[in-house]
């Protein structure tokens, strides 16, 4: 649902499903499961779609922090965090 609502601007609908599923995702994975680091990551692209680059920074540098510790260096998870921060930067 949160991917619907963020392709058709819905960027406050999409927040609150995104962060539900990052709720549950805490309560039963390890904090270092890459389905937690999906999740921030999710909330991360929304902020920065919103144009809030701080608060999409924090969320995207937590993904890459997960993703770095449980994904090969090569995944491309990571290279697209990297650029997604690459990006966040440049707007800031």
């Amino acid at each position: 649902m949160g991917a619907m609502y963020k392709k058709i601007g819905i960027y406050s609908k999409a927040l609150e499903f995104y962060e539900k599923a990052l709720k549950i995702r805490q309560e039963i994975l390890s904090d270092n499961h890459p389905d937690l680091a999906q999740s921030y990551n999710n909330i991360g692209n929304v902020y920065c779609e919103m144009k809030d680059y701080s608060q999409a920074k924090s969320f995207l540098k937590k993904a890459l922090a997960i993703w770095q510790k449980s994904l090969p260096s090569t995944h491309p998870f990571i290279r697209t965090v990297l650029d997604n921060l690459g990006y966040v930067k440049k707007q800031q």
